[in-house]
């Protein structure tokens, strides 16, 4: 049970983050949605011209893995609502600092510069949205299933 809600968080989360910087960089010209799905910087995986959908593919596997991993700490102990979200931006810790990271290693992309303070902002307000998601996921599913046994 636990995999499978890992897996529903995840899934959940992930796609509402890519929709959300793929409005982002439609209504704002910034690129944050191709900075998501960039993995030109990889060795052999960069190599290949991938699809949008294939990209976004790899996008949303990170995102089961992060999903997974939650709900494995969320079913430890009986935390409340806010205790996950505490866990849940704990995790998330590394979000920001993957922008920096993800801008500098582009190499064919046309991703924002490492100092485009306003994609950053973007980058920042679209994880803290998905960091917020995995709790209310989290207890939303957990509702439904005491609801219907």
């Amino acid at each position: 049970m636990k995999l499978l809600k890992g897996l529903w968080i995840g899934f959940w989360s992930g796609l509402i983050l890519g929709v959300l910087l793929k409005w982002v960089q439609s209504v704002t010209g910034e690129q944050v949605y191709t900075l998501l799905l960039n993995v030109d910087f990889i060795p052999v995986i960069g190599d290949v011209q991938w699809s949008e959908v294939t990209e976004f593919i790899f996008h949303m596997s990170i995102s089961l893995v992060i999903g997974i991993v939650f709900v494995f700490l969320a079913k430890r102990r009986k935390y409340t609502f806010g205790q996950l979200v505490i866990l849940s931006l704990f995790m998330s810790i590394p979000f920001p600092f993957l922008y920096f990271l993800l801008a500098d290693m582009a190499i064919n992309a046309d991703v924002p510069a490492v100092n485009d303070w306003s994609a950053f902002l973007y980058w920042v307000f679209g994880h803290l949205t998905y960091s917020l998601l995995l709790p209310i996921l989290y207890k939303t599913f957990e509702r439904k299933n005491a609801v219907s046994q």
